[in-house]
């Protein structure tokens, strides 16, 4: 005996039911009970758990309901079987089976599903076959010709697949891929076929047997074996993709790390790399996830077989290795703790073992302690410096009297620099109705030898031997008013004191005096003027602003007689036209009456397109010039600020908001207007093209001992020469020398499944008489296998 139920068709009464578009059914057909359904168009049935099925998933709920909808339900009696045709769409328990036809077997406890049939996964995963058959509560089942699709954009298909214990899939003469947003119809770059494969959802695991890697559907590798996580993990351990490198001193390498997921909060990976010059190279990571913050610890170490393979001094041993550490920590109170520390067994192993994975060790190790809160900040620094240079030694770097000769002693010459502490405060409240701030600094150092070098027959010091310690504070209010016509006025005033402890200062720097605590105050007053012109437009607008600006103070004491360690850099542009002290950090102090001039200009479009520009020129008016006067380095010397009249300065800026950007610095001298520095900065995309251009020249400075005038040029490109390949390289010319410095070029290709590179660089920038350093990198990845790197270094 049957009974059928069509959409909008009526149910013979039984049971007192008189109409009914919905079945209730229990049990697959132990009680049948009708339900009036209000939506004429819905056919729902809801499908209990059967008692008799077959062992019950633990990924779902025995006691879930599954709603079934199709456009004709019938119930055979005697088979103890329900037909479902017609759009039927079952949901149960985050499942959902879609299906032209569906067939439930109570007596088997199995549905057989048929015809365009489509179950999406509470996991994400969406199946597709023309057959399907499946267990009552989805546990197990079998399927032919299937297709899954993950929400990680990869896919299996396979001619079948059987699912067991609901958490085990195996997919027979299967292929696995990713997929992209690319046509359907376009088929994928790579892909992997194999015999046979196993995705165990519960161990997040996927396993391929007798396995080829196809490009273009042609086999281009075979893997016996291969295991990789479930594309939905994201840490598993397990082997990472190995990586092969060719050197001339390193010879043959290969690299197999290997990855543990201890726990979701830290994790290691190991490396061990074989070369075939220098033997066996460890390395090993360490990171950790705290509550607080996080941490790293890395490490490499190796038993050179020929240390004599080596040009430098410095590798040249048995024995090499790093150890570094890097972290952030937050203690209490918003407060700071991190750091970046870095070992090495000698100068060169970081360039020597580039390629090795330990972190983001470097030359640079230091320690940090700070909190910042709304506009103000605290922090305390601490520095060392292991630099990577070689000691040097020629004929023309000869001792200056008792001083080591250029080039020698490179690492003694460089401090250990701590504390370095920063405390920047602003007041809440203003004063005097304006705003009033405050900044200190501390600074500490310690260098074993003087760094020196001689300019006609003058000596200049880069650092001095000794132990210099510094306390800065400066307190500063400043004020802005606009009268009726626009007109902004600024009147500022500061205060600055400055307490220098030397000790244990090298006795042969004379010029530096042999006072072990030494003051200085430097007080000041002034104002700023500006008036802008807005000119406007339908469209955009114009601004014209005149700006002046004055600053009254002392002179500067004790030039010359101080150390210098921060304040060496002293470029003067428009970016420091008008700051109110130029000199680039604190062991100078600007003095004197000077007076800073400039016209600003810019044109803003409404669209967001502008062009700005600066043009402006300083004169020191009365007292001693403080850039006249040099330090023991000389930072002053040749900056265009040395004269009552400066040099003219001009800046220039431009965003098309279309892919181009333009931006310049320039200074011309104070009498013929020759170019004394320029900088021209500029990136642009048209097309398949997007570039990058540099030019720098830079006059010289004999006083420095700069005799030549610098001039380079930075270029580099890409081009798209097709929808995923593009070629690109760059360039770094000395013009006044005629020679590359550096360059570079290469091919690639990149799309959402797959990635390749193949480059070749050149690198002269550092040739004391050393070789030239020329390396071959080839890079290719696969997404959700890995990826892995080539790299040659041939040095000539």
């Amino acid at each position: 005996m049957a009974v059928t139920m069509r959409r909008k068709s009526r149910f013979p009464k039984k049971g007192g039911c008189t109409q009914a578009r919905g079945l209730m059914i229990r049990g697959l057909g132990t009680v049948i009970a009708c339900s009036l359904i209000t939506a004429p168009w819905a056919a729902p049935v809801a499908l209990a758990q059967s008692p008799t099925s077959a062992a019950v998933s633990t990924n779902v709920n025995p006691n879930a309901e599954m709603l079934l909808e199709a456009d004709d339900l019938t119930y055979d009696y005697d088979r103890d079987k329900i037909l479902a045709r017609g759009k039927v769409q079952i949901f149960y328990d985050g499942y959902t089976l879609e299906a032209d036809e569906v067939i439930f077997d109570r007596g088997s406890a199995r549905m057989f599903a048929k015809g365009n049939v489509k179950m999406a996964e509470p996991d994400g995963n969406i199946i597709t076959t023309q057959e399907m058959e499946l267990t009552d509560n989805f546990a197990e089942g079998f399927a032919r010709s299937l297709q899954v699709d993950s929400p990680q954009r990869t896919r299996f298909i396979a001619e079948s697949a059987n699912r067991e214990g609901s958490n085990v899939t195996t997919f027979n003469n299967g292929l696995y891929t990713v997929y992209t947003r690319q046509p359907a119809e376009k088929p994928p770059l790579w892909r992997l076929r194999a015999q046979k494969i196993i995705h165990n959802q519960e161990e997040k695991v996927v396993r391929f047997e007798d396995t080829r890697l196809e490009f273009f559907g042609m086999p281009v590798a075979y893997i016996p074996y291969l295991s990789m996580p479930d594309p939905s993990v994201k840490r598993k351990s397990g082997f990472l993709t190995p990586t092969a490198s060719i050197s001339s001193n390193l010879g043959y390498g290969l690299t197999v790390p290997y990855y543990l997921a201890l726990d979701p909060h830290y994790d290691l990976t190991v490396a061990a790399t074989g070369f075939t010059k220098q033997g066996a190279l460890g390395t090993a990571v360490w990171r950790q996830e705290l509550e607080q913050g996080k941490y790293l610890i890395s490490g490499a170490l190796i038993s050179q077989k020929e240390p004599s393979a080596f040009l430098t001094k410095s590798g040249n041993r048995r024995w090499r290795g790093v150890l570094h550490t890097e972290g952030d920590y937050v203690l209490f109170n918003s407060w700071s703790l991190a750091w970046n520390l870095t070992y090495k067994s000698d100068r060169s192993f970081l360039s020597d073992y580039q390629r090795l994975n330990i972190g983001g060790a470097s030359d640079v190790s230091q320690v940090s302690l700070s909190r910042i809160w709304q506009r103000n900040a605290v922090s305390v620094y601490g520095y060392a410096f292991s630099i990577s240079q070689e000691d040097y030694n020629t004929t023309s770097n000869a001792p200056i009297g008792p001083f080591e000769r250029v080039g020698a002693k490179l690492q003694d010459k460089q401090p250990y620099v701590f504390p370095v502490a920063d405390v920047n405060y602003v007041f809440d409240q203003p004063i005097a109705g304006g705003e009033l701030s405050f900044k200190s600094n501390f600074t500490s150092l310690t260098r074993a030898e003087t760094d020196a070098y001689s300019v006609n027959g003058e000596n200049r010091y880069r650092g001095v031997d000794g132990t210099f310690s510094r306390w800065s504070v400066n307190t500063q209010w400043r004020r802005t008013l606009i009268d009726p016509i626009g007109q902004m006025f600024t009147p500022f005033a500061y205060v600055r004191g400055d307490l220098f402890f030397l000790g244990s200062q090298d006795k042969n720097v004379t010029t530096l005096t042999d006072e072990a605590f030494v003051g200085r105050v430097m007080p000041a007053v002034g104002l700023e003027y500006r008036y802008p012109f807005i000119a406007s437009f339908n469209g955009g607008n114009q601004i014209i602003e005149p700006i002046a600006q004055i600053i009254v103070r002392p002179d500067e004491q004790r030039i010359g007689e101080l150390p210098n360690e921060d304040a060496q850099s002293l470029v003067f542009d428009t970016t420091t036209l008008f700051a109110y002290d130029k000199f680039s950090g604190y062991d100078r102090v600007e003095g004197g009456t000077r007076a800073n001039l400039g016209l600003s200009y810019k044109f803003q479009l409404d669209s967001g397109e502008y062009l700005s520009t600066l043009f402006g020129r300083s004169f020191h008016l009365s007292g001693r010039n403080s850039f006249e006067k040099p330090d023991l380095f000389g930072s002053s010397l040749e900056s265009g600020l040395e004269t009552g009249e400066s040099d003219y300065v001009a800046g220039f800026a431009l965003d098309t908001r279309r892919g181009v950007t333009l931006g310049s610095q320039a200074r011309f001298d104070e009498q013929d207007l020759s170019v004394r520095r320029l900088q021209v900065q500029a990136t642009g995309s048209y097309g398949p093209v997007v570039s990058t251009f540099a030019y720098a020249f830079m006059d010289k400075q004999p006083q420095l001992g700069i005799n030549n005038d610098r001039e380079e040029v930075l270029a580099s490109s890409s081009l798209r020469i097709a929808e995923n390949w593009r070629l690109f390289g760059g360039v770094r010319y000395d013009l006044k020398n005629e020679n590359i410095v550096q360059d570079s070029g290469g091919v690639g290709y990149d799309d959402e499944g797959f990635s390749m590179s193949l480059s070749y660089q050149q690198d002269r920038s550092r040739n004391n008489g050393e070789p030239v350093n020329r390396t071959v990198f080839f890079r290719f990845g696969l997404r959700t296998i890995g990826d892995t790197q080539v790299s040659s270094s041939a040095n000539q």
